[in-house]
């Protein structure tokens, strides 16, 4: 059995912040309503065994997750040219087609990569982003539930900015984890609720491209540290998660294999198990990468080292697959040997791809598996090729196309 001072051991060297016990979150489904809350009682460091039994009428959910949101100066004006309202931002129709897939899915994750800037601007490109606060209202449209919110620029316009992202996605009812506006906060994963199952998100990052955070608010964005990591999720599972979904943001930029940095935690993270001798972790969701990346069954878990980047505009060659990325979707199961605990049941993917051919369009490349568009066709066998790299067809992953 792994303990947590264990895998600290075995990926010595990254980013470290102390652990916290958990707060109260809320639990939201589809529909957005809160439901009850719960105090998270375990210590950090704990090993408890989960508490969770299974409800009456349980059954059978559907996750998907979506890569990086960096809009680039080129997709806000594209956002400004789509709006109705003079001035206005409207993200709505670049997430159009795309809609479907994540409406549809029980669950629906996103990763808010940036912050958002003062109202009416300016808003800014890379190396420091700054986009329009409207983007919430499209990531809600289009039928996301949660979104990770840790990553290299969520301090790029400063606490500031990390405050308008929360406070927006708050305003459409989007629930969020990995950056926070107070210390209890900060303890709390998005807690998220399909098929009876009670779903913990928590989330984390690398580090903030070297801009400290404040010194009076160390909590303000969460560093990975595998013992947190770890502790949080035993936390949650005492008090009732059914399935815990780990969002990261690490590696290597522009890499499609995985890293070191991916390779060791995920190996470990996914060895971790409770006294009951089940995973601490159920899913793990990369970003960071801008290409898509492997998936992989580690210890008998799903690994997605890195979905790529959903919304991004890269014109130049040599950056082109930095507009491609994969759709993650995993059926979950009650399971029948362990009662309290779902199962992934089916293993499925999907290929998207950001499309810079007028108007700008995200869309679903693998969803129309006789497509005349060569370009899908392309980007749908690159993205493919990428995530099947560690043997994932013969763990049992299967390529969708709806």
């Amino acid at each position: 059995m792994k303990t947590a001072g264990k895998i600290g051991t075995a990926v010595a060297g990254l980013a470290v912040v102390g652990g916290a016990a958990l707060g109260i979150p809320h639990l939201v489904g589809k529909d957005g309503k809160a439901a009850t809350e719960q105090r998270l009682q375990a210590k950090p460091g704990t090993n408890p065994s989960p508490t969770a039994s299974t409800p009456v009428g349980a059954k059978p959910f559907t996750l998907v997750g979506t890569g990086d949101i960096i809009p680039y100066p080129s997709i806000v004006q594209r956002a400004t040219d789509d709006s109705a309202e003079k001035g206005g931002y409207d993200f709505r129709k670049i997430l159009a087609g795309v809609k479907p897939i994540v409406s549809a899915a029980d669950l629906a994750i996103c990763h808010h990569e940036i912050p958002y800037g003062r109202p009416g601007g300016p808003y800014t490109g890379y190396p420091l982003f700054k986009a329009p606060h409207q983007l919430a209202d499209a990531l809600k449209d289009a039928g996301y539930d949660s979104c990770s919110t840790a990553s290299n620029h969520t301090l790029d316009d400063g606490y500031d900015g990390l405050v308008r992202v929360l406070d927006n996605l708050d305003r459409v009812g989007v629930r969020h984890v990995g950056s926070a506006r107070s210390a209890e906060e900060a303890k709390a994963p998005a807690l998220l609720e399909a098929g009876g199952a009670k779903v913990a998100q928590l989330d984390y990052t690398y580090g903030t491209n070297g801009i400290p955070l404040p010194s009076d608010k160390p909590w303000a964005v969460n560093l990975i540290d595998p013992d947190r990591i770890v502790a949080d999720a035993r936390a949650a599972r005492a008090a009732g998660a059914n399935v815990v979904v780990l969002s990261v943001h690490w590696g290597s930029e522009w890499q499609t294999a995985p890293d070191q940095q991916q390779l060791d935690p995920a190996k470990a993270l996914t060895a971790s198990r409770g006294a009951d001798g089940l995973p601490d972790i159920d899913l793990i969701l990369g970003t960071h990468n801008h290409v898509p990346q492997p998936y992989e069954k580690i210890n008998g878990t799903w690994v997605v080292y890195g979905m790529g980047d959903q919304v991004a505009s890269f014109y130049e060659a040599d950056k082109a697959r930095g507009n491609m990325s994969s759709i993650p979707r995993f059926t979950f199961a009650p399971s029948a040997a362990h009662p309290g605990r779902w199962e992934v049941a089916k293993a499925e993917y999907l290929t998207q791809y950001s499309d810079m051919r007028q108007p700008f369009r995200v869309v679903c490349a693998s969803c129309d598996s006789g497509s005349t568009d060569s370009t899908y066709t392309a980007v749908d066998r690159e993205v493919t090729k990428a995530v099947m790299s560690r043997g994932a067809a013969e763990q049992g992953l299967t390529r969708a196309t709806k």
